[in-house]
């Protein structure tokens, strides 16, 4: 029998996590729903917007990126998005449904002048009664301090794979470097939004491994994201070959499991699964998604899609926050 999962726990062995991957399928589902309705309410799934506040001529070679200067991606580089512009678009998530706000910047790091408006943003945002996001890569003290004190809910900083692969997928970063930045926002107060991405042409053990690294921190992520390559032209992996979705949902269900009171998350990717398909990832414990017909510099489902689907389901919205503290 697999390992017992229905407590909140940070000593997980990969021996015990690949049992969990690895078993029937119906009973790997029926695991995940357990764990799922002890820790929230079934039927209702978070929902985020994402708005890329400032888009390519990123440094870093990550191969997946539309937005890197370094790994053949064409996106020319864009200027940090004006504040009143993204309130706006923040009001119309709002009003469409999301109940949080992420904001991403394509840098290997964020330099102090931009601080302000980044400040701007987020104070702004949580005046409209929505949680905030922001996803901006390595993060200084001083940085990481400025956001939590402007009222930063959440910090988006991914680990895309295992420690393992990494390497085949990212030089100008390292794993540990993404730790440190997790650390360093956890240390600060901020809530963790971490997570990563599925068909870089990883093993199954690579993406037991990868939530291994999330699951057995001090504290769960408070978010985790489980993306599916969108291969993007120009980029190393263009030509990747596609995940076997139900690989896809194994691995959100082994999510839920492995940090149950975590939201998990179908972030990037959608566009490429059938309703079937997110549908098993609801019942593997998936309870939020992105809204809005664009993730950065990638489609994502419009939002009437989302609706019918939510419908055909029986799945509700959650609501807006009471109050962002």
């Amino acid at each position: 029998m697999p390992e017992d999962s229905g407590a909140t726990r940070h000593d997980w062995t990969r021996d015990g996590a690949t049992q969990i991957y690895r078993q029937p399928f119906t009973d790997l589902l029926l695991q995940a729903q357990t764990v799922h309705r002890a820790n929230f309410e079934p039927n209702r799934v978070q929902v985020s917007r994402l708005l890329s506040v400032k888009t390519g001529g990123c440094p870093e070679d990550c191969g997946y990126c539309s937005q890197s200067a370094r790994n053949g991606a064409t996106l020319s580089a864009s200027k940090l998005m004006e504040v009143e512009r993204v309130l706006t678009e923040a009001r119309r998530a709002r009003d469409a449904g999301a109940t949080r706000y992420c904001m991403g910047a394509a840098w290997r790091e964020p330099k102090d002048r931009d601080l302000p408006a980044l400040v701007a943003m987020i104070q702004g945002v949580r005046a409209l009664g929505m949680e905030t996001c922001m996803t901006l890569g390595m993060l200084s003290d001083h940085q990481v301090h400025e956001l939590k004190q402007a009222g930063l809910d959440y910090y988006n900083h991914n680990i895309d794979t295992s420690e393992g692969f990494y390497p085949q997928v990212v030089s100008t970063r390292s794993f540990a470097d993404r730790l440190q930045t997790l650390a360093r926002v956890r240390e600060a107060g901020i809530k963790v939004c971490s997570g990563g991405i599925l068909g870089l042409g990883e093993a199954a053990g690579d993406r037991v491994d990868m939530l291994l690294a999330l699951a057995n921190l001090p504290v769960h992520p408070e978010s985790v994201p489980i993306n599916m390559l969108i291969p993007m032209p120009g980029t190393p992996l263009e030509a990747a070959a596609p995940i076997d979705p139900l690989d896809f949902v194994r691995t959100t269900a082994l999510a839920r499991i492995l940090m149950p009171q975590s939201y998990v998350r179908l972030s990037a990717g959608r566009t490429a699964m059938s309703d079937e398909m997110q549908a098993l990832c609801f019942m593997a414990g998936a309870n939020s998604i992105f809204m809005g017909d664009t993730l950065l510099t990638a489609a994502n489902p419009a939002e009437d899609r989302d609706r019918q689907l939510f419908d055909r389901l029986g799945i509700r919205p959650e609501d807006l926050p009471e109050a962002a503290e």
